[in-house]
């Protein structure tokens, strides 16, 4: 289908407008389209009757037109005028003599196979003399294409005209209506937008707060992780420096494992001065001022430009001594007094406070090693002096040399049951005893004593080794029932150059002759001292060749944990035999020296050691 209009006139254009919006809904176009052709058009003929000139507006479509709307019916419709196809063929006027429109195009039917829809072209008429101009074409589409219903007819009068022209922009209403409709939509969705743009906004911010509050809390466990390593840290370093100083009893390595101990994690400096060893072999005696307050107060001072804030301790100036370095000074303490004074330098520009505090309990600690040390040694130096004071001096006897050593163990308090002795009978024949009271301390030390006391009683009546030791087993059991000992006893007669002895439990005595061979004396003995059994020990005897020398020794000598007792005897024998006679007979003293320096060259014993040698001279 294809219409024309020629425009001269605005009645034409109100006109050939008015048919396009009827055509326009005819087929279907929807209302925004109808709209938006209508209102272009409008502006397109305005501007054309503006320019002048006649202009030929053609409208393209699919479908053919009904009977209404064909060339038969331009009588009763004055809107579709004209000669089919000529829009500029002169002299036609429609059948109410209205001059401008042009009739139906009849043979230009619609196809099933055109485009869906409809083709406005504006342009200039040739033949006219109209003024030039670009042609307007606009295209809307048609979802019903086909027939069409009829288009109604134009009234030519102008009060029929502006109805109908009225009528027109109804789809303008309907348009504006949908507008409205649309910009209510458009509000409403602009407030959900709002709100969600408000919930997205506060989702972030407490996604934000959420953020800030993990951030922290993760912060807070790192500083807590922190902190409790540092405590552990602490804790070990102070249980290992604990269990380091109280591993000794001698003050002096209590004094110089501190600074081993401290430095340099915890102090760059450290200095110990103890109230009662100003001397050459410690530090100089002067001391900060902050020490001297620290000694006077009993409470630590912390001496520096600036406040420490460290609990429990007090601040002070700078010292005189050393401006520029601060210093910690802790007290000694112990349960009576304080013993010194621990004066630090920090080793950065100051201590953290909760090092302060491990220091601070160290220094408590340190002060109570080394006042159990000072008493430890002052109770050992007692119990030398009463162990020696115990210990005979050896008699002298034309013909036979004796030497002996006692060393103490290193641990305890160096007393223990271990005992030596020699004295004459009245036949003149001299006794050597050696003997070890089981356990060790202050108690097997008494018992010591009054077995040596008892021995040297039952020894003046006379009787042999044998006896002797019976008596002493039987002396045992009745005055300690859960104390035992053993003992070796040999009696050198004066004249004949004999040996007799007898062994209680204890290690056999080990005899050199003359020409370097070693025996060891070890018949069988009796049991042991005290035990829950009648016993009679035998005596021994053996002839003596001048030159010999007798070892009598206790268990502390040869007896090794690792190694058992044998090995020990067997290193003895070898060390005796390598002396020959012009050297023991020289000098025994030196002798019994250097037996026991290859048989104790480790420096910790757990036992005594008693060493008795006795030489027959020529």
């Amino acid at each position: 289908m294809t219409r024309t209009w020629q425009i001269r006139t605005v009645t034409d254009a109100a006109r050939a407008r008015i048919t396009v919006a009827r055509l326009a809904a005819a087929y279907g176009v929807p209302t925004v389209e109808r709209a938006r052709l209508a209102a272009a058009l409008s502006g397109q003929l305005r501007q054309c009757l503006t320019k002048g000139g006649p202009w030929v507006l053609t409208l393209d479509g699919p479908g053919v037109p009904d009977a209404h709307g064909a060339a038969g019916a331009r009588g009763a419709d004055s809107g579709a005028l004209g000669a089919a196809g000529v829009p500029d063929a002169p002299g036609v006027a429609d059948a109410a003599g209205a001059p401008g429109a042009l009739d139906d195009a009849p043979g230009s039917p619609g196809s099933p196979h055109e485009e869906a829809a409809l083709h406005a072209v504006l342009t200039p008429s040739p033949g006219a003399g109209a003024a030039d101009g670009t042609p307007w074409t606009m295209t809307v589409p048609c979802p019903e294409p086909g027939r069409v219903a009829g288009t109604g007819t134009v009234p030519e009068d102008p009060a029929g005209l502006s109805e109908a022209l009225l009528g027109a922009d109804e789809d303008t209403a309907v348009v504006l209506d949908k507008l409205a409709a649309q910009e209510k939509l458009v509000a409403f969705h602009r407030e959900e937008l709002h709100q969600t743009n408000q919930g997205v906004l506060a989702l972030h911010a407490e996604l934000d707060a959420a953020g800030r509050a993990q951030r922290e809390a993760f912060a807070a466990e790192r500083r807590a992780r922190n902190e409790a390593e540092n405590a552990r840290r602490r804790l070990t370093f102070l249980a290992d420096a604990s269990a380091a100083l109280n591993a000794s009893l001698n003050h002096d390595e209590i004094v110089r494992r501190l600074p081993e101990l401290l430095v340099p994690r915890y102090a760059r400096g450290v200095d110990v001065w103890l109230f009662d060893q100003d001397d050459d072999r410690h530090r100089p005696t002067t001391h900060p001022a902050a020490a001297v307050r620290a000694a006077r107060t009993g409470r630590p001072q912390y001496a520096a430009g600036h406040p420490g804030g460290l609990p429990g301790v007090d601040d002070r100036p700078p010292s005189a001594l050393d401006p520029h370095r601060p210093l910690l000074c802790i007290p000694l303490l112990t349960r009576r007094a304080p013993l010194g004074v621990l004066t630090l330098s920090p080793p950065g520009e100051r201590w953290d406070p909760d090092d302060a505090v491990m220091l601070i309990e160290l220094a408590r600690r340190a002060g109570i090693a080394l006042d159990n040390a000072r008493r430890f040694e002052h109770n050992r130096d007692i119990a030398e002096t009463l162990q020696r004071a115990l210990l005979t001096d050896l008699p002298t006897r034309p013909g036979l040399s004796l030497a002996a050593r006692y060393l103490p163990a290193t641990h305890g308090l160096n007393i223990g049951g271990d005992w030596y002795d020699a004295f004459r009978q009245r036949d003149g024949s001299l006794i050597t005893v050696i003997g070890d009271v089981t356990g060790h301390g202050l108690h097997a030390a008494v018992m010591m004593s009054q077995l040596r006391t008892a021995l040297r009683a039952y020894a003046v009546d006379g009787g042999s080794p044998g006896r002797l030791l019976t008596r002493l087993h039987e002396f045992l059991h009745h005055l300690q029932p859960d104390l035992f000992a053993t003992a070796v006893i040999a009696r050198f007669h004066p004249d004949e150059h004999t040996l007799t002895w007898a062994a209680a439990g204890h290690p056999p005595p080990v005899l050199r002759l003359p020409d370097g061979r070693v025996r060891t004396l070890d018949a069988k003995p009796g049991a042991m001292l005290g035990i829950p059994l009648h016993q009679e020990i035998a005596d021994h005897t053996e002839r003596l060749t001048p030159g010999s020398t007798l070892a009598l020794y206790t268990d502390g000598l040869v007896e090794r944990r690792a190694q058992g007792i044998d090995p020990g005897i067997e290193r003895l024998a070898a060390a005796l035999g390598s002396f020959g006679s012009a050297e023991l007979g020289a000098d025994l003293d030196d002798a019994a020296d250097r037996i026991l320096h290859p048989l104790l060259s480790d420096s910790e014993r757990d036992d005594d050691v008693c060493l008795l040698l006795c030489h027959l001279h020529g």
